[in-house]
């Protein structure tokens, strides 16, 4: 069994982090506090400095550096806030940092990372095949590995977002933060099961991208074969030995959530909470939302991060609004006459349904001689609204067709 983390290490990381990093902000959420009959809050480490929680774990293991380590510099692999994490750490302690990236990372982050002062290099699609490129840079630099979740000096600076918590909210009952390699949960259990052991901790990983539920099922760390997952900063195929020991001993459950569920998520926090947060970041929220978490009140769901790509952003808020039945893609069958196109939109109109787009295809070889097809997005206010425009439709003899069959 490997040595825990403690207290007095989170206690200690405080003092070190007391001058470099913000006490973040505890948000009232009053659309979760309605669905959950009690106190809900927000710990707003999206606005934390570099946009995550990252820089409280960084800033402590680069600082703890020799002489000789700092003069050799330091390395990391991130898909974007753990970079952005150490590049301003060693920014502000005047290290060299180099920082692999995985190809496909957003590139504001990338861009991020570089005005922090760090070398951006890319390698493997994955986080974890980005650390590999950074072990293996160590090993032939000398560069000191400032791994993103899986070290005692990491663990210790993410406590310290429990200990404002316990601050902040006095009678919390229920911690839930999003769990990605582990070492902000680790960091939370670590000082909440300290001080108040009766407080549960709850992590919620996304369905896709969920290495700790087998894990914790065959008792070791587990390797995922494949992770697909729109919350790319918690997409990590393996947990950490050292996190693994201090989740199987202090957390008290591992939950997942869907790719729809994150979605919503995201854009409940944009629309009620006016909170910007990446994917990652809303996976707490996710699964209070969705239930996947039934906590007792007050509830402090941590809000891990809001580096997100603009282009990602509309697309995630595009695919949350269909989640929640707010946005309707469609094609509608009709003849080829004169004014059809008007009737169709002047019906749309006449629910107060908003039309985003529309495209008339007339050479579909699948269309009967004086047929035409409309594909149609659409913008509704729920479930119920959407259902009466198509029934609507269909009731003047239009044919309405959906991509999925759920819909039709």
């Amino acid at each position: 069994m490997k040595e825990l983390v403690g207290l007095p290490d989170v206690l200690a990381a405080r003092e070190v982090l007391r001058d470099v990093v913000r006490v973040t902000p505890l948000e009232a959420s009053r659309p979760l506090g309605e669905l959950l009959g009690g106190p809900v809050w927000l710990k707003c480490e999206n606005l934390q400095r570099a946009g995550s929680y990252k820089v409280r774990g960084a800033y402590l293991r680069i600082s703890r550096l020799t002489p000789e380590q700092r003069r050799r510099g330091v390395v990391a692999a991130s898909a974007g806030n753990h970079a952005q994490g150490v590049a301003l750490a060693a920014g502000l302690l005047d290290i060299a940092s180099t920082v692999f990236m995985p190809e496909g990372a957003p590139l504001p982050k990338v861009a991020a990372t570089k005005r922090y002062g760090a070398q951006v290099e890319f390698a493997g699609a994955t986080v974890d095949e980005a650390l590999e490129a950074a072990y293996e840079f160590a090993d032939r630099t000398g560069a000191v590995l400032i791994h993103p979740f899986d070290h005692p000096d990491v663990i210790a600076g993410q406590g310290t977002v429990a200990l404002e918590i316990l601050e902040q909210c006095p009678d919390v009952t229920t911690i839930v933060t999003a769990v990605g390699g582990g070492g902000l949960i680790s960091g939370i259990a670590v000082a909440v099961k300290a001080l108040r052991p009766q407080v549960r901790v709850v992590g919620v990983q996304a369905a896709g991208a969920a290495a700790f539920p087998p894990s914790l099922a065959a008792g070791e760390p587990t390797r995922l074969g494949t992770m697909r997952t729109v919350a790319d900063g918690i997409a990590i195929g393996r947990p950490g030995d050292l996190t693994f020991a201090h989740v199987s001993k202090l957390v008290d459950e591992i939950v997942t959530v869907s790719e729809e569920e994150i979605s919503r998520a995201l854009l409940m926090l944009l629309e009620r909470g006016k909170q910007v947060v990446e994917p990652a970041g809303s996976a707490a929220v996710a699964a209070l939302l969705s239930g996947a978490v039934r906590p007792g009140t007050p509830t402090v769901a941590v809000l891990t991060g809001g580096n997100i790509d603009p282009l990602l952003l509309l697309r995630v808020i595009e695919y949350g609004l269909a989640a929640a039945g707010r946005y309707l893609r469609f094609r509608v069958r009709c003849g080829d006459r004169p004014g059809e196109l008007a009737s169709v939109l002047s019906l749309i109109a006449q629910q107060r349904a908003n039309v985003v787009d529309v495209e008339h295809q007339r050479r579909d070889p699948q269309l009967r001689l004086g047929e035409v097809e409309l594909a149609l997005s659409v913008e509704t206010r729920g479930p119920e609204h959407s259902a009466r425009l198509v029934e609507m439709l269909r009731g003047h003899g239009y044919q309405v067709m959906f991509a999925s069959a759920d819909q039709d």
